[in-house]
């Protein structure tokens, strides 16, 4: 068994990631950090996991992780694993972070995005943890920058396309919509319920910090500066994410080339589910590691539309952390990972 601790469990995709490794049967989760919850049971927390778990939050201190973990999963708000990543790689320790502070290899789109790295180093060895894409890489990582859960619905429709030069890189663009989970825990006016129900509503249009974590990987597998246009909405429901891509054909591509690229790339993969006769829906995916891809072909005006729905808080971040997890440790891919959907 390996041992395994989150530092920051009592955020959203922190109390995911305990729901999920608590499970898990391989791994014993040894240790939960909370800043604002130290000495609380988790499970009072989180009545939920009432019965299921008896650990209780502690402050976070790298003398007890390093002796209690051979991994660590960093649920912290950006800015913050920054500053503690390099101690815990230099005790020994793996790490899966889900910030955005180990996404980028270039450091400059980071700090546009976000501020001043700490430690820029440290960038050339993190991998990006899209798992389906990169597992080779992912198996003999020490740090894997967990993507955020708008690119990897994104990413996942839209990277086998373009390396394969079935869709122009010019001109793509991104309509994602997402569960209030997304924006976390902590209160705000922008996700209060009187806010967001009865009301649909986009942000942050074509200014999304996650823009540049896109723009970077779709560069990487074009080959050459690619920019996607982005433009997120807030649906008024807890969790879910459905996420429409636009692409223009390249000539002569039709449905049948695109259906076999798709299948291609994630035909055996576990978690990505194509959807031949049916389009996505986020509540087929709720509580679950899967994405649902579907497409269809516009062929009057050659555009391509993808969507693709996952579970914001599952494969768009602790689902997705657990699953390289798996990788690194060699288990089975889908260990911990497989509840069966709710029908409704």
């Amino acid at each position: 068994m390996r041992r395994v601790a989150v530092v920051g469990a009592t955020g959203y995709a922190g109390a995911e990631l305990v729901r999920i490794l608590i499970g898990h049967p391989n791994v014993t989760l040894t240790t939960v950090t909370s800043r604002q919850f130290a000495g609380h049971s988790f499970a009072t927390i989180y009545p939920a996991l009432a019965g299921l778990t008896d650990l209780v939050c502690e402050e976070y201190a790298i003398e007890r992780i390093k002796t209690v973990a051979d991994m660590v999963f960093l649920a912290l708000p950006h800015q913050v694993p920054m500053n503690i990543v390099p101690e815990l790689l230099d005790a020994g320790l793996r790490v899966i972070d889900l910030s955005a502070d180990f996404r980028f290899t270039d450091v400059h789109r980071y700090e546009a995005a976000y501020q001043p790295h700490a430690a820029p180093e440290l960038l050339a060895q993190a991998v990006y943890g899209l798992s389906e894409v990169h597992a080779d890489l992912i198996r003999d990582a020490r740090l894997i920058g967990n993507p955020g859960c708008y690119p990897t619905s994104v990413l996942l429709p839209l990277m086998p396309l373009i390396r394969q030069g079935l869709v122009s890189p010019a001109h793509l663009v991104a309509d994602a919509k997402s569960g209030v989970s997304g924006a976390g825990r902590s209160p705000s006016l922008a996700t209060h319920f009187c806010e967001v129900t009865e009301s649909f509503k986009a942000y942050k249009v074509a200014a999304h910090r996650h823009n540049p974590e896109m723009d970077e990987l779709l560069s990487l597998a074009a080959g050459y500066d690619v920019h996607l246009t982005f433009v997120p909405h807030l649906l008024p429901m807890s969790r879910g994410m459905l996420t429409t891509c636009y692409a223009q054909t390249m000539p002569s591509v039709d449905a049948e080339s695109i259906a076999a690229c798709l299948e291609d790339a994630y035909g055996a993969c576990p978690f990505v589910r194509l959807c031949h006769d049916r389009m996505p829906d986020t509540r087929n995916v709720r509580g679950t590691n899967f994405i649902d891809i579907g497409f269809q072909l516009d062929e009057a005006g050659g555009t391509l539309i993808l969507i693709a729905a996952i579970d914001n808080l599952v494969k768009g971040a602790a689902g997705q952390a657990v699953q390289n997890m798996n990788l690194i440790f060699g288990f089975d891919e889908t260990a911990g990972l497989v509840p069966v959907p709710f029908p409704l």
